[in-house]
């Protein structure tokens, strides 16, 4: 048995857990913040069997799309006009764990 812990995109969160649980997988939500921008995320948990972490990578994949947002900089405290760039956001990042047991009561 694999435990999945996937940090996504609070936008991305919705969708995601719903392919997840139509698909029939089990998902907890969390509530999280990080990140280079200090951003709401969200923390999802999936426990599955060895055989289906591909399944649920590829609905992980297909629901939690990068994109391209324009952000302003202040590069420094002195600098009144703010760098204006744009960068890559979204996506999700995953750690798959090996769960030695596994007890629901």
């Amino acid at each position: 048995m694999k435990m999945l812990l996937a940090v996504i995109q609070d936008v991305d969160a919705d969708a995601t857990i719903k392919a997840l649980t139509d698909a029939s997988f089990s998902v907890t939500r969390i509530g999280t913040t990080g990140g280079f921008f200090r951003q709401g995320n969200t923390t999802l948990l999936c426990g599955t069997d060895d055989h289906k972490v591909n399944q649920v990578l590829d609905i992980l994949k297909s629901t939690c799309q990068t994109r391209t947002e324009t952000v302003a900089f202040n590069v420094h405290p002195s600098h009144m006009m703010p760098v204006v760039r744009e960068v890559e956001v979204g996506g999700a990042t995953v750690f798959v764990f090996n769960v030695e047991r596994f007890e629901h009561f």
